[in-house]
C-alpha cells in the first residue's frame, strides 16, 4: 500500500502545476479539465477549463492535484511536503524558489539533525520542508 498526497488548489491548480514545473522540475503525467469529464453536471459555469484531476511527479514521487470546487481560497493546514535536495546548494536554490511569493516559516540552516533544513509555505499556502542530511551519516 502507498500513500499519495492530493492537493486541492481551489481554482489555482494550473498555476500551481506551472510553478512546480519551474521550481521543482515537476513533470505532468496527466491532466483532465472539468469539461472533459463524463458527468457534465460536475462542470459549473466558469469552471469548464479548471483542472478536475492531475497527477504530477516531483522527484519521481506522484502528487495528485485539482481545482476542487474552484472557490479561489485554497487552504493547506496540518501537513507539509518534504523534499530532499541532492546537496546544500540545491537546497538553497529549491528553498529560494519555493519562498518566492510565499512565507518562510523556518530559514534554511544547519541543524543538529541535518546539514540543511528549512520550512516554507509557498505562494499557494502549501507547506514544504527542505532537508539535506543527515548531519552525521
Amino acid at each position: 500500500m502507498s500513500v499519495t498526497p492530493y492537493l486541492f488548489f481551489d481554482g489555482r491548480c494550473e498555476e500551481a502545476i506551472e510553478f512546480y514545473k519551474k521550481t521543482l522540475g515537476a513533470e505532468v503525467g496527466m491532466m483532465m479539465r472539468f469539461k472533459e469529464g463524463p458527468d457534465k453536471n460536475m462542470c459549473s459555469p466558469g469552471t469548464e477549463n479548471k483542472v478536475m484531476h492531475a497527477c504530477i511527479k516531483i522527484g519521481g514521487a506522484p502528487v495528485m492535484c485539482s481545482d476542487g470546487r474552484a472557490q479561489g481560497k485554497p487552504k493547506f493546514e496540518g501537513f507539509a511536503l518534504s523534499v530532499n535536495p541532492k546537496d546544500e546548494a540545491d537546497a538553497k536554490q529549491t528553498f529560494a524558489a519555493l519562498s518566492e511569493g510565499g512565507q518562510v516559516q523556518m530559514p534554511l540552516a544547519e541543524t543538529y539533525f541535518a546539514k540543511s533544513f528549512g520550512m516554507v509555505a509557498d505562494r499557494f499556502g502549501v507547506g514544504w520542508m527542505i532537508i539535506v542530511g543527515p548531519k552525521n551519516p
